[in-house]
């Protein structure tokens, strides 16, 4: 028989590898594969390894071979064992062996994804639109793509979308305190499971059967939805067939993390097999670029969606590094392989710095461009072949040096990290431009597409230099930093000498004015610096004024990321400010943001001391409101995320209160997660009744007016900054470096026509 539609999912089962293909009448179709033998790689001494062929073909049916393969960062060939095991459920088990045989062996493509190793090798993804040849049995005969993953008006499989969430509180950690009722929504229609009349995993196990829905779009399903409702259904004995097949659903357990000197937490996941689930509460990219963006980055990354919706986009990242790798022939290590380079003192400080960062022009600014590199970090990648393995590379030793490092690029071989990410830069580049003709929903799709691809690349180059990275190495990180900084340095000195002034530079964006200039002569000088830095650099927008505001402790010290701008259309862009801030209550955000709306309509100092009194006047309803106490408590909701565990804290910080007050009502909280709480009495003498929490909030509590009308005039006086500015002596002082590069200043790093 033959089938034609999409991957809607992929797993190893008992015969093979499952493969469920939704048709286009959306008919759903599970067949098995039994042709995939994933293989994974040994390296130790020959009679070792001929040993561990031996153990291993004994106990697990496996072929077994010697044979050679590319180690990234070698020059020759390595000696290596491959083991391809006929059965795709005992690859793990193959491996933990092989491990416990030979402690000592090097494995290599010993712990990936088997969903994403059959896609490599059968050269298909998810959602990807397929034709399979079965037998009547439904084994897989032939299986052929006739998608592109990096095709850009792709058809979307017709998926039956069910969703469920818990009426009330959406946005608050349903553990944290009581629960409404369960809502479910598919074809229109809305269902309210209550366990009044009918069990609500009785009455969830028949929509699911009415509907038979291909994705479960949950709020908070990972960690309450369907865990509950399990429970439930084992406790009663309901039969609720979440899967389409006859397996269990695969929970994960949650956990907390350290990135980056922060406290993360990870929430458990439910997978299902058969059929998607999407928990939109516990997924990064389906909050931020919605089911669009999921999709995108599912099929360039070719990880399962589950587990794309899931994991990191630097997982994602990781994994597109590792498929050109293994098409290369080129070995995949379980862990980093490469260490630094050895340097001396004098060479690490050099080395080890970041983006060059400038101290803005404190005050009030008219007709201010902001010109911004296009996907710098990820374009000096591309252009200049930086990738781990062809920084300081052992075959090119008069190849051009990195300004300031000297490092070495390889001019021989593409970098697998460039090929990786100028994919991405013109998937993202021609998205842009189609975008602009394209219709309002396909332009919002492509939007979505662009987001996910964003967060891919700005991964990207965080990877090079991240200490569990497969193909890391952090010379490549300080080359990347090391090119961006000589890049602006050499953009700034182009602006000056043509008469511009430099507010402010950030990593990869100028804020420049000229008296008198045109929107054409930004856009020109755009031209210019493109042409001599050998990377885009565009007008990104032509700013009506910029107000770039002081320190909160100090009034005469400029930060570099707190200003506000008002766009020729009267868009405002905000860093810095209260409402970028996740901490900061909904209504203070609000306030600020309407203050804000009414301040974009000015066009000089004038006319903003002007719209400052009418703003002025939207701060004092606020504080009316609150006075009154006519503000819906949402409102006043403070959001934080703990740093320990409740029982941890020394000091009685709100956060802290708050924390223990659910921590005695029997929530379990581990650091990383974030509570909300209410500001009741925050001068009162007894902790616990400085706040409470939002999730054990009874209505009998009030909340502290004083305090939060602090709140609202401090984010107020940020606006205020910008009628103080005005009336600065002048000249002021000059636009300096944070971050001075103390060695000599060198040409740029290639040629033009390398």
């Amino acid at each position: 028989m033959r089938i034609d539609g999409w991957i809607l999912d992929c797993y190893p089962c008992p015969r093979g590898m499952a493969l469920w293909l939704l048709a286009p009448d959306q008919s759903t179709h599970k067949l098995v594969d039994a042709s995939f033998r994933p293989a994974f790689y040994a390296h130790a001494e020959e009679a070792a390894m001929r040993r561990l062929a031996h153990q291993i073909g004994s106990q697990f049916r496996a072929n077994c071979r010697l044979t050679e393969r590319r180690d990234l960062w070698q020059a020759k060939p390595l000696p290596v064992l491959e083991v391809a095991v006929h059965e795709p459920l005992c690859f793990p088990a193959a491996v933990r062996a092989a491990q416990r045989m030979n402690p000592e062996a090097r494995l290599y493509n010993s712990d990936l994804l088997l969903a994403t190793l059959y896609c490599w090798e059968k050269g298909v993804f998810p959602l990807a639109r397929v034709e399979a040849e079965a037998t009547e049995d439904r084994r897989v005969v032939a299986l052929a793509c006739r998608d592109d993953p990096w095709a850009l008006d792709y058809e979307l499989p017709p998926l039956r979308i069910l969703q469920a969430r818990i009426a009330g509180r959406t946005r608050v950690n349903p553990e944290h305190g009581p629960r409404g009722a369960l809502e479910v929504e598919a074809e229109g229609e809305v269902h309210v499971l209550d366990d009044a009349d009918v069990p609500a995993a009785d009455a969830f196990a028949r929509l699911i059967k009415r509907y038979d829905p291909d994705l479960l779009l949950t709020a908070w399903g990972d960690s309450t939805i369907l865990p509950l409702l399990l429970q439930q259904a084992d406790r009663r004995r309901i039969p609720l067939r979440l899967n389409r097949d006859d397996l269990a659903v695969q929970r994960s357990r949650a956990r907390s993390f350290m990135s980056y000197g922060r406290i993360l937490f990870k929430g458990s996941a439910t997978t299902l097999f058969g059929r998607l689930h999407v928990d939109s509460a516990n997924s990064f990219i389906a909050d931020k670029c919605e089911l669009a963006g999921l999709w995108e980055l599912a099929r360039v990354t070719k990880l399962p969606v589950q587990y794309a919706a899931r994991t990191t986009t630097g997982t994602g990242i990781s994994y597109m590094q590792m498929e050109l790798a293994w098409r290369d022939g080129v070995l995949i290590p379980a862990q980093k392989a490469e260490p630094e380079d050895l340097k001396s003192p004098d060479e690490l400080l050099c080395a080890d710095r970041g983006g060059l960062v400038f101290t803005p022009r404190l005050g009030f600014f008219d007709n201010v461009a902001e010109l911004d590199f296009i996907s710098e970090y990820p374009f000096i990648m591309a252009r200049f072949n930086i990738s781990p393995e062809t920084v300081n590379c052992p075959c090119c030793p008069d190849a051009p040096r990195v300004p300031e490092l000297g490092y070495r690029v390889c001019q021989k071989r593409r970098g697998i990290t460039s090929r990786v990410v100028e994919r991405l830069i013109a998937k993202r580049i021609e998205l842009k431009r189609r975008q602009r003709s394209a219709s309002p929903k396909l332009a919002q799709r492509h939007t979505l597409q662009r987001d996910a691809l964003k967060w891919l690349l700005v991964c990207c180059f965080g990877y090079t230099g991240y200490k569990n990275a497969r193909f890391g190495k952090i010379e490549a990180h300080e080359a990347i930093n090391a090119i961006a900084r000589e890049t602006l340095l050499s953009a700034k000195e182009q602006a000056e000498a043509q008469g511009y002034e430099i507010l402010h530079a950030l990593v990869d964006s100028l804020y420049v004015r000229k008296a008198g200039a045109t929107r054409a002569d930004y856009e020109a000088l755009a031209a210019e610096i493109t042409a001599s830095t050998q990377l885009p650099i565009a007008l990104e927008a032509l700013y009506r004024y910029v107000v770039f505001l002081p320190s909160r402790q100090f009034d005469d010290v400029p930060v570099p990321n707190r200003f506000f701008c008002a766009g020729e259309d009267g868009a405002m862009k905000v860093r810095g400010l209260e409402l970028r801030r996740h901490d900061t209550p909904p209504l203070v955000a609000r306030m600020q943001n309407e203050a804000l709306a009414i301040l974009s309509g000015a066009h000089d100092g004038e006319s903003y001391a002007r719209k400052l009194e009418m703003a002025r006047a939207v701060l004092a309803r606020y504080l009316e409101c609150l006075r009154e106490g006519n503000v819906a408590i949402e409102d006043l909701i403070i959001r934080k995320r703990l740093t320990r565990p409740p029982r941890e804290y020394q000091k009685a910080a709100l956060t802290a209160i708050a924390a223990q007050q659910l921590y005695g009502s029997g929530v379990r909280l581990r650091p990383g997660q974030t509570v909300e709480y209410i500001i009741t009495q925050a001068g009162a003498s007894v902790p616990n009744d400085r706040v409470r929490a939002y999730a054990l909030w009874e209505g009998w509590h009030s909340y502290d007016r004083q305090k939060y009308s602090d709140l609202l005039l401090e984010a107020f006086q940020s606006l205020e900054c910008g009628s103080r500015e005005l009336s600065r002596i002048t000249p002021r002082a000059p636009c300096m470096r944070i971050h001075p590069a103390d060695a000599p200043r060198q040409t740029l790093l290639f040629p033009a026509d390398s």
